[in-house]
């Protein structure tokens, strides 16, 4: 269980960790046992301009080597 409440120290760590542009339209929600964050999103315009990010996205929040790596991001609208 360690590792999962590592793991999802990326949800309270968001703003920090994507910045203040990023956080400003988007909440993350949580991050499933399987690696994946789900992440709300404010306009369809910012879930495509994420989408194309996440490779990006996934390197800030995997930054971190001492928890358990966010395989993938979803995106939800709000």
């Amino acid at each position: 269980i360690a590792d999962r409440v590592a793991q999802a120290q990326v949800v309270p760590e968001w703003p920090a960790l994507v910045g203040p542009t990023i956080a400003a339209v988007t909440e993350p929600l949580s991050v499933g046992p399987d690696g994946t964050l789900w992440v709300a999103v404010a306009t369809h315009a910012w879930m495509t301009e994420l989408s194309l990010m996440e490779p990006e996205l996934l390197k800030a929040l995997n930054a971190n080597a001492d928890r358990p790596p966010v395989r993938r991001i979803r995106l939800t609208h709000r």
